[in-house]
């Protein structure tokens, strides 16, 4: 007889690959939970102990006497639940507590605080971590993307994907690292699924960013995609059009900050031949950068 090798379904570690990208890394059981009702016996009042043990205790012909013993460990005080996450549809309210926040923070280490403690954008229940910045706050330039990707989400860092390591060749060919930029996201929690972040979900975190940028104080400012662009520049151009042209991103403060649009890392990634339009801008920022100095 010939044997036949098991083989596992076709597509299945490209179906891994899609549920790991997506964010699904927790097993979950075969039916679904109705977290609704979860929540509602949690919040349910507790029985008086006297209705609670008449209600408990088993009945025989004998009389509750004669109930059989339970053994030990089903004695034991079963852990208490988890309670459930406190996230709610973000209203005027948390936008408003948002901007009180961001104005109250005097320095980067607060602002970080502050948004840590902050539970006014559901993203944050649904991310691994809180993607800040990195690099150098005291660099003269500061880059700003739109949200944190899976990878980001993990190492709660931004641009340490692909599309970081390709923003790395990049400033490295202009005599830049992340030792000399400020590197930072419009969105510090990464949408589920890496889904675009609402307008509701943008202007939640508006009052973060542009406090970051504040405090920052860079001396020019570059922005990575069309979102960031739109939010930081107060416009609906597109990023094609807005791309290699300085604009301005004025602070709350009233200091003007010289801006460079230009394309996102993860839309060179899938259109390699607009490279070269990424390439432009970014010597256009190593030459106003050298006009500074």
């Amino acid at each position: 007889m010939t044997s036949i090798a098991r083989q596992d379904p076709p597509g299945l570690a490209e179906l891994f690959a899609f549920y790991a990208e997506a964010g699904a890394y927790d097993a979950l059981t075969e039916e679904p939970v109705d977290r609704f009702a979860e929540g509602a016996r949690l919040t349910q009042p507790a029985q008086p102990p006297a209705q609670a043990a008449a209600r408990q205790a088993p009945v025989s012909e004998s009389g509750p006497s004669a109930a059989p013993r339970t053994p030990f460990r089903d004695q034991q005080a079963s852990p208490a639940p988890r309670p459930a996450a406190t996230a709610a549809v973000p209203d005027e309210a948390q936008a408003a507590l948002a901007r009180e926040l961001a104005a109250k923070a005097a320095t980067l280490e607060e602002l970080r605080q502050h948004m840590a403690a902050f539970d006014g954008c559901n993203l944050k229940f649904t991310a691994k971590s809180m993607v800040f910045a990195d690099g150098n706050p005291d660099g003269a330039v500061m880059l700003v993307g739109e949200a944190p990707g899976r990878d980001e989400d993990i190492e709660g860092l931004p641009f340490v994907g692909r599309s970081g390591q390709l923003l790395d060749r990049i400033l490295s060919a202009i005599g830049l690292d992340r030792t000399s930029v400020y590197i930072a996201n419009v969105i510090p929690w990464r949408p589920p699924g890496n889904r675009t972040p609402t307008p509701h979900e943008t202007e939640i975190c508006r009052p973060f960013i542009e406090r970051q940028i504040e405090l920052a104080n860079p001396k020019l400012l570059v922005t990575l995609g069309g979102p960031s662009a739109k939010t930081l520049l107060n416009t609906t151009e597109g990023v094609l059009r807005l791309r290699g042209n300085w604009r301005s991103h004025t602070t709350k403060t009233g200091t003007v900050i010289p801006t460079m649009p230009t394309l996102h890392p993860a839309y060179l990634l899938r259109n390699p031949a607009h490279k070269k339009l990424a390439w432009r801008d970014f010597l256009e920022v190593k030459a106003r950068l050298r006009s500074l100095t």
